[in-house]
């Protein structure tokens, strides 16, 4: 009987020894360790066979399951022993080892001490004995070890998507994977241009615009919500707005070839079939119908702001902590850059093109700036916008640009054009009234017109 117990007690032994993390004893080979596994190292002077505290710390945390989990995930083990005991005594290789790091670790020469390395070798912290639990000693360990420095970068690449040029940056730990997410990025907005392009005659919005006056169409859930929010916007900027403006006959040329003005008869009838009231949606079949034969509607004011919602949406998704997805200047941000900073966005000054108008940090939300200034036409001394205000058949005059701060850059990007048409004094007055949503405005004098909550830093 007596045999059986000694042989389960030894099974038992040995079977705590191998669920207990490994403890080296040589410290070179606890560095290489460090350094090939990136972890830090924890020493440990101790007196195994007459120093009560070493014993208690060895029983209560080194041996404990919560110090052996951590322990495997952050640290490399190494144990300098300094037994009494004749039947304990070391190999004299090891006893000479364990002095030289006595020499040059312990210098407050007391039992236990505990040291921490990280994996180049140098000191940390330094630790002696505490009678606490397993789980607080864990705890004291941390609070101990610097955070280590995040080896993330910020990763950015250009692309040509809905015909314009994209900018997609990601904070990344490498090119590899920055390149798995900016590709994630590029897959969803070019998902995005199939469903709502108008170019494209096997999109959604094509056939809609094909069964204009004659049938509703069957669209996907997400058009459907797309059409539906764009007609809330038309609403609240009395048609300013309007989805529908790509009915509009295209009279206005900005290419030099335009030499006198359109004719009113021209302007009326350019923007015959415009009109947002005409478009009709059922949620409940979840189909769309324009009433006006010939009318068309198009995503150009909102459709890349929507894009890069989707695509800030997956990459967030995909554990993404931060980026920028620059739509040709509809851009959406989230999180913060690698180094810890806000995003930094700069306006473009409408009169300096080679200086900002202000540098603006920016976290979790959407900027787009809509401007007069790169594309227009002078006839009879007047210059014209390629701005149209959908209502009237006009360019746009006054503002010259307009800048949205908002939650979403499909809002920025259907406000920011609407701002242009408004104009300073019906613009700023919206804005101020929309939660979340702020504006910049400057007119062709160089006056500057800013809703309630913006405070300039101008570079």
């Amino acid at each position: 009987m007596k045999k059986i117990i000694l042989l389960m007690l030894t099974i038992l032994t040995i079977s705590l020894s191998l669920n207990s993390q490994e403890w080296n004893l040589d410290f070179a080979t606890a560095l290489e360790k460090a350094k090939s596994e990136d972890k830090n190292v924890l020493l440990v002077f101790q007196g195994s066979d007459w120093c009560i505290p070493c014993m208690k710390l060895e029983k209560n945390v080194w041996k404990s399951k919560a110090f052996i989990d951590y322990a495997e995930k952050n640290l490399i083990l190494i144990k300098a022993d300094f037994p009494k005991r004749k039947n304990n005594k070391l190999s004299k290789e090891q006893e000479e080892k364990n002095e030289i790091l006595f020499e040059k670790y312990n210098t407050p020469g007391s039992f236990p001490f505990v040291v921490i390395f990280n994996k180049n070798g140098e000191i940390i912290a330094t630790t002696g004995y505490k009678d606490i639990s397993a789980e607080e000693y864990i705890m004291h360990l941390k609070s101990l070890i610097p955070k280590s420095k995040s080896q993330k970068k910020n990763y950015s690449r250009k692309l040509s998507l809905m015909g314009s040029s994209f900018s997609i940056t990601v904070v990344a730990e490498n090119q590899l994977e920055a390149n798995q997410y900016i590709d994630m990025a590029r897959n969803e907005i070019s998902r995005i241009e199939n469903l709502i392009s108008s170019w494209k005659e096997t999109s959604q919005t094509s056939e809609i615009n094909r069964k204009a006056g004659t049938n509703a169409v069957n669209v996907d859930k997400e058009l459907l919500m797309l059409i539906k929010r764009s007609l809330m916007i038309s609403k609240l900027t009395s048609g300013a707005f309007d989805i529908s403006y790509a009915s509009m006959d295209k009279i206005w040329r900005y290419d030099g070839s335009m030499k006198k003005l359109p004719s009113q008869e021209d302007i009326e009838a350019s923007i015959s079939k415009v009109g947002y009231k005409n478009i009709i949606i059922n949620e409940e079949n979840s189909t769309v119908f324009l009433k006006l034969a010939g009318m068309k509607i198009g995503f150009g004011g909102i459709g890349k702001g929507f894009a890069a919602d989707q695509a800030k949406k997956v990459l967030i998704s995909k554990g993404v902590s931060g980026g920028i997805i620059n739509a040709s200047g509809d851009m959406n941000t989230w999180g913060k850059q690698a180094n810890g900073e806000d995003w930094q966005i700069a306006i473009t000054n409408p009169f300096n093109k080679e200086h900002s108008f202000g540098l603006f940090p920016i976290s979790n939300r959407a900027v787009v700036t809509s401007g007069d200034y790169e594309k227009f036409v002078e006839l009879e001394g007047k210059k014209y916008s390629h701005i149209i205000d959908p209502r009237t058949g006009y360019p746009a005059s006054g503002i010259v640009s307009a800048t949205i701060f908002a939650d979403s850059a499909e809002m920025a990007d259907a406000l920011a054009t609407s701002m242009i048409v408004m104009g300073h004094e019906v613009g700023i007055d919206l804005i101020n009234q929309i939660p979340n949503t702020d504006c910049i405005l400057v007119d062709n004098k160089g006056n500057v017109f800013k809703s309630k909550n913006i405070r300039i830093n101008e570079s």
